[in-house]
C-alpha cells in the first residue's frame, strides 16, 4: 500500500497527549488560563474597594487610584472581563467596571475600563499595573483625582479640585432643586441627585468623554439611559464649573432645577420624546416659580418675534445641537420652553405632565407626539404650532 502511513490506536492517543496543551483532538484550540486568572485578580480588587481594604487592594497589584475613590459611599462595584490580550508575560484586558453608589442608585453605571497586568513568569500571578477608561469612553470623577463628598438633605456631591465651601453649594442648590421639580413633576422618581464637579470643563469632558469644545458655554448636563425605568437607574447630573461660575444665583438654580427635571422624568423619556418636550419640560420646571417673565427667560425669542422673525415651527432635535450657533440654540431652548408653557397655562399643568408622559409611552417616534396630542390635548399637530405661533406673537409683540 505504497503512499500511506499506518498508526496504530496507541500511537494516535499519545500524539492527542502531546499536542493537547496546544490544540485539542479534533482541533479545538484549548482556552487560554489567563482570562479566568485575570477575573479572580479583579474580583479580589473589587472586594478590597467595597471593604476599603488599601492591603488586599496593593495586593493584587497598584495601589494607585485606591485613596482617589475611598470616600465615595459604594454599595456595589465589579469587574466582568469581556476579553484579554496576552503576550507572555503581560496582558491587556477589556473590562466591564458595574458600580452603585449607596443609597442613590437604582441600578448600576456601567463603564468600559482598559486594565494592563503583568506576572512574574508563566507559574506567577497576574497583578494590576494600570486601569483606565477605555477607549472613547468616559473618564470616573476618581480618575481625576482625590473625590470629595458632601452630603445633602436630597443630594450627593462628588467633586474633584474643588473647596469643601463650593460643594456645599452645589448641595444646598440641588436641595432646593429636588423639592421643585417633585411639585412640578407627578411622577414616581427617586427624589435625589448626584452631582458630578470637576475642576474645569476639561474634567467636564472627559467625565462625557468628548472634547471640551463640545460643552464649552454649556454649564451642566445629566447622562442617563432613556427607555424607561430598569434602564433608568443611575443618572448624573455634571457641572461645566466653568460655566457654572458666570450666572447669577437665579441662573444657577434654574439650571440645577433644571437638570434634575431630566433626572425625575428619565423613566418616561424614552426615543418617542422629541428634544424640544423633554429640555422645554425641564425649563418650565426650572423656570415655574422663578418670577421671570417670558421676556426676561427667552430674550432671543422675543427680539426675534418683535423683528418679524416668528419661527414657522416647534424647534427640531437637530437645532439642539451644542455645536449649533449660540442664538440659534438659545431659541430652540427657549422655543420648547414656551410651548410647554403654553401647554400649562391653557390645559394645565397636569396636562402637561400627562401629554410628557404619553409621547415617552411610545415604542418610537413615530406618531407619539401626534397621538398624545389628539388623546390628552385634543388636538393635532399643525393646530399646535398654529397656537404656539399665535401664543409667541401675543406674549413679545
Amino acid at each position: 500500500m505504497a503512499g500511506r502511513t499506518r498508526v496504530s490506536g496507541s500511537s494516535v492517543v499519545a500524539l492527542c497527549l502531546l499536542l493537547v496543551s496546544l490544540v485539542a483532538c479534533g482541533g479545538r484550540t484549548a482556552a487560554d488560563p489567563a482570562r479566568a486568572q485575570v477575573q479572580r485578580v479583579l474580583d479580589r480588587r473589587a472586594a478590597a474597594v467595597l471593604d476599603q481594604d488599601r492591603t488586599a487592594y496593593a495586593r493584587t497589584g497598584t495601589g494607585v487610584g485606591f485613596d482617589n475613590l475611598s470616600a465615595v459611599p459604594l454599595a456595589a462595584w465589579s469587574y466582568r472581563v469581556t476579553d484579554v490580550d496576552r503576550t507572555g508575560d503581560t496582558a491587556t484586558a477589556g473590562v466591564e467596571l458595574r458600580y452603585r453608589v449607596e443609597g442613590y442608585d437604582r441600578g448600576p453605571v456601567t463603564a468600559a475600563r482598559t486594565v494592563r497586568l503583568s506576572r512574574d513568569g508563566p507559574e506567577g500571578r497576574w497583578s494590576v499595573d494600570s486601569e483606565r477608561p477605555a477607549k472613547e469612553s468616559g473618564q470616573q470623577p476618581w480618575d481625576q483625582g482625590v473625590v470629595e463628598v458632601v452630603r445633602g438633605t436630597h443630594s450627593l456631591v462628588l467633586g474633584v479640585g474643588q473647596s469643601t465651601g463650593a460643594l456645599r453649594g452645589y448641595a444646598d442648590l440641588a436641595d432646593r432643586a429636588v423639592p421643585a421639580v417633585s411639585d412640578a413633576w407627578d411622577g414616581d422618581w427617586a427624589r435625589r441627585v448626584v452631582v458630578l464637579v470637576p475642576k474645569s470643563l476639561e474634567g467636564m469632558a472627559g467625565l462625557l468623554g468628548s472634547p471640551a469644545s463640545s460643552y464649552r458655554g454649556i454649564a451642566a448636563v445629566t447622562t442617563g439611559e432613556t427607555g424607561g425605568r430598569e434602564r433608568a437607574p443611575a443618572d448624573r447630573i455634571i457641572v461645566n464649573p466653568d460655566a457654572y461660575g458666570l450666572l447669577g444665583s437665579l441662573g444657577k438654580q434654574v439650571v440645577l432645577t433644571h437638570e434634575t427635571t431630566h433626572v425625575a422624568t428619565r423613566a418616561d423619556t424614552t426615543a418617542a420624546t422629541p428634544l424640544w418636550l423633554s429640555e422645554g419640560y425641564a425649563d418650565w420646571a426650572g423656570y415655574r416659580d422663578s418670577g421671570r417673565t417670558p421676556a426676561q427667560a427667552a430674550p432671543e425669542t422675543a427680539g426675534a418675534v418683535r423683528e418679524g422673525r416668528l419661527p414657522a415651527g416647534l424647534p427640531t432635535d437637530e437645532d439642539f445641537g451644542f455645536t449649533a450657533d449660540a442664538d440659534e440654540l438659545a431659541r430652540a431652548y427657549e422655543g420648547g420652553w414656551l410651548a410647554c408653557r403654553m401647554i400649562a397655562d391653557q390645559w394645565g399643568e397636569d396636562r402637561l405632565d400627562a401629554f410628557y408622559r404619553a409621547v415617552g409611552a411610545h415604542d418610537d417616534r413615530a406618531g407619539a407626539v401626534e397621538d398624545a396630542m389628539n388623546e390628552v390635548l385634543g388636538t393635532e399637530p399643525e393646530d399646535f404650532t398654529a397656537r404656539w405661533r399665535e401664543y409667541l406673537r401675543a406674549e413679545f409683540d
